[in-house]
């Protein structure tokens, strides 16, 4: 009976004590959900004043698509982890509003915090800050230290003033690549090749340990090619030769000796900036246009980001759901299955473009590209979907960014419409395939491998022994299938022959001037132009929405959101920023190394094109 009593008497206090746990954790979750009703509820709405400067501030990289999901990115707002992101589409959104806004009377263009941008992105800002400056309001730009990036921009202002210990970096555009071949040798780790396209150097990291003549010979044109565009852009722009900003660079060393060292001063005798002041002599320079913020001791200005945020809540008032362009993002790799924003997932862009398939308010599609390619079979999944809106009665225009190469012109190759700007980098028509194997590197710390099978491809696919040669023959074979699969879709939605189009592929890459040129590309144009070409292909009517299509989120996800913003909001106010150990290895050898043990994984295809510009 005591033993019976004591057991009783220890439930009855875990009961007890489960209870009152229920009723702790039940009192945390309504703390929870009622700071949630606090921060839906609360407005964001920011102050707009009445007459004020515009400042645009990108930072990080510009982006298509912001990359990873909500949730992701508000993790990294807390975390610190990640670099910063700015949408493309939103600073030309806000550039344009601004231009016919009577609350705007200047813009600042602030671009110190701007790390990378594709040249493309870069011709569309300053083609929206041109147009700025058409309505009659002046562009100022100041820094301490302006990139070749940021001076593109800063270029376009009316006037550009620099620190006087400031500079500006000219150095052109380079192409390079590591090679880890030296590497893999050291390591015995034995990288198997298949691949059609004398000109794909996609492997050519494993197997090299330097550029092919084959790689030097196209990259020495299409980098030229956007060094002249980047050159012209900006003596247009600042009314000097561009022979005097190839001088800037390649004749720097003396050019900074002649005024003793002074960085500031070689940009200002050069041209390139109207004058050198300080932040607040700058201030007062924009006080002249813009006015006087007594409280503030400068001019009246109102962040872009803010402004941004006004302007998407008046232009939701007046939204139009009838008839629309839907445009879908394809940024990033392309890589199989379900992906966040940043990659190309095969089944999570092709749930989005069959969802503008059946949406009735969608008369045309608008695919916009800035990838380098990835996975083949993923590429046609989304090609099919491209097919079958096509078949509903819904063109498709293809909108190519930055980059639109390999498994990124296999999507855009099916639309009715391929848009690209003259320094878009496009082509890479190849395929190939990498397979790792590990056996000698295994063999120099005693580990072998040994064993039977019932046919002669049993345990080919084993890392840990040599290539089978039967696999490797089957690999080589399929791949030229593939290879003859894409030039023959290309040949057949371009209406040209195979042998033309065989010619101008074997993974040779094109800059957007040159593939127009071959009959790679239809047309010059920005989003919007491939925008407004879509509705025209699809009769809708001149007042047309445009519908951006995104990932949505299921409730669990929102409220794990939610959740997040709240925790950055409450650590913000703290000044408590998180951030976690970084991995010690380079970015560019850690996707290096990705690509050959995921894209490559199993050896399977990939449209692919290494073709990145520094």
């Amino acid at each position: 009976m005591v033993v019976f009593r004591a057991i009783r008497a220890f439930l009855r206090g875990l009961w007890h004590f489960l209870d009152g746990a229920r009723k702790v954790m039940h009192f945390i979750l309504l703390l929870f959900l009622f700071g949630i009703l606090l921060a839906a509820t609360r407005s964001s709405l920011p102050f707009l004043p009445s007459d004020a400067a515009l400042v645009l501030s990108p930072e990080g990289r510009i982006v298509d698509e912001l990359s990873g999901d909500p949730l992701d990115r508000a993790w990294r707002d807390v975390s610190g982890e990640g670099r910063p992101e700015t949408r493309l589409q939103d600073l030309l959104d806000v550039i344009e509003a601004a231009a016919d806004d009577e609350r705007i009377s200047a813009m600042v263009l602030d671009l110190g915090a701007l790390e990378r941008a594709g040249l493309p992105a870069l011709q569309d800002l300053a083609r929206a800050i041109d147009a700025f400056r058409d309505s009659g309001k002046k562009v100022f730009a100041w820094g301490v230290w302006f990139d070749q990036r940021q001076y593109f921009l800063a270029a376009h202002a009316d006037e550009v003033y620099l620190d006087p210990h400031g500079t500006v970096i000219i150095e052109g555009f380079g192409y390079f690549r590591q090679y880890l071949k030296g590497t893999a040798d050291k390591l015995s780790v034995d990288v198997h090749v298949f691949k059609v396209g004398t000109h794909k150097s996609a492997p050519d990291t494993f197997t090299r340990s330097d550029m092919s003549p084959e790689d030097r010979e196209e990259a020495g044109v299409w980098v030229n090619s956007l060094w002249d565009a980047w050159k012209s852009g900006v003596a247009q722009a600042r009314g000097v030769e561009p022979q005097a900003l190839q001088d800037y660079a390649d004749n720097a060393g003396p050019g900074v000796r002649e005024v003793d060292g002074d960085l500031a001063q070689y940009a200002f005798a050069r041209g390139l900036v109207d004058g050198l002041k300080t932040r607040e002599q700058f201030d007062e320079i924009v006080s002249e246009e813009a006015g006087v913020d007594e409280a503030e001791h400068s001019y009246p200005s109102v962040d872009w980001r803010p402004y941004f945020t006004v302007l998407r809540s008046e232009r939701a008032l007046h939204k139009s759901e009838d008839q629309n362009v839907g445009v879908v993002v394809a940024s990033g790799e392309i890589l199989d299955g379900k992906q966040p924003p940043g990659t190309v997932g095969g089944a999570t862009l092709s749930e989005l473009l069959r969802e503008l398939r059946y949406d009735d308010s969608i008369g045309a599609v608008v695919l916009r590209i800035d990838s380098p390619g990835g996975s083949m079979f993923a590429s046609e999944m989304i090609r099919r979907e491209i097919d079958a809106l096509q078949e509903a009665g819904k063109p498709v225009v293809a909108s190519m960014s930055s980059i639109a190469a390999s498994g990124g012109y296999y999507i855009a190759a099916p639309a009715d419409r391929i848009f690209a700007a003259p320094t878009t980098i496009t082509g890479s028509i190849g395929v190939y395939a990498m397979f790792p194997t590990f056996e000698r590197t295994l063999a120099r710390i005693g580990v072998t491998s040994d064993g039977l099978g019932t046919t002669d491809l049993a345990g080919a696919g084993r890392i840990d022994r040599d290539l089978n040669p039967q696999l490797a023959m089957v690999l080589q074979s399929s791949i030229e299938h593939y290879y003859r699969q894409f030039v023959g879709m290309v040949a057949a939605e371009r209406e040209r022959p195979f042998e033309e189009i065989d010619s101008i592929a074997q993974g040779r890459v094109w800059s957007g001037a040159d593939a127009k040129t071959a009959g790679l590309v239809d047309e010059f144009g920005s989003l919007q132009d491939a925008i407004e070409a879509a509705a025209k292909l699809g009769q809708l009517p001149e007042e047309h929405g445009v519908k951006w299509m995104t990932p949505e989120l299921t409730w669990q996800e929102a409220l794990a959101l939610r959740l997040r913003v709240l925790a950055a909001d409450t650590l913000s106010w703290t000044g408590f920023k998180l951030t976690l150990p970084r991995w010690p290895v380079p970015d560019s050898v850690v996707t290096e190394v990705e690509q050959l043990l995921e894209l490559g994984k199993g050896g399977r295809p990939l449209y692919w094109c290494p073709c990145r510009v520094d």
